[in-house]
């Protein structure tokens, strides 16, 4: 799934996940010089989105997306099919997902 937000959406894009049964593990973007970037973030519940929210403010540093524009891929998991499809449809109901049809 290719997502698209800029940096004030980081923290919903997680909890819409996290909140909708899911787990965040890792974050991809596609670099035009370097290839494929891939971060892993094991984010499984909210206390992990703050933290790493935190150590993004902390650290003073940017998410990986801000090298593409806001455009990244995340590996998502979940415990079952339909929980897998109840967060790709909460994802798509708040805009975070690049469609083709976009």
């Amino acid at each position: 799934m290719v997502s698209h937000h800029d940096n004030s959406r980081m923290l919903e894009e997680l909890y819409t996940v996290v909140d909708l049964g899911g787990a965040v593990i890792d974050v991809t973007v596609e670099h035009a010089v370097y290839g494929q970037i891939c971060a892993p973030l094991h984010i499984f519940s909210r206390y992990d989105a703050d933290a790493f929210n935190e150590k993004i403010q902390q650290s003073g540093s940017r998410p990986l997306s801000n090298l593409t524009g806001g455009i990244h891929l995340h590996t998502i998991r979940a415990t079952d099919e339909k929980t897998l499809e109840r967060v790709i449809q909460g994802l798509k109901d708040k805009g975070f997902l690049l469609l083709e049809d976009n």
